[in-house]
């Protein structure tokens, strides 16, 4: 499920959505994963949150520049190492 009333626009909102995912904040169960990824059918960007069967569990869509750019922060999360 995409919800199209909200895009992520800038890297410090991809950041907060990311972290809100990884503190359970959204009451999504058996997350396993993060990507940034683009709709087949129109080709454009968006992150999604997947389970254990890589199955769409939400998705945000984004602008191409976080998109572009925020490959880093989705692959390596925003928990910063101890």
């Amino acid at each position: 499920m995409i919800d199209d009333n909200k895009v992520i626009e800038t890297l410090d909102e991809l950041s907060e959505f990311l972290r809100v995912v990884e503190n359970g904040g959204l009451g999504l169960e058996n997350v396993t994963g993060i990507a940034l990824a683009t709709n087949n059918s129109n080709g454009r960007p968006f992150v999604a949150v997947l389970d254990d069967k890589h199955q769409l569990l939400l998705g945000r869509w984004v602008t191409q520049d976080v998109f572009d750019n925020g490959k880093d922060l989705v692959r390596k999360g925003t928990k910063k190492p101890h």
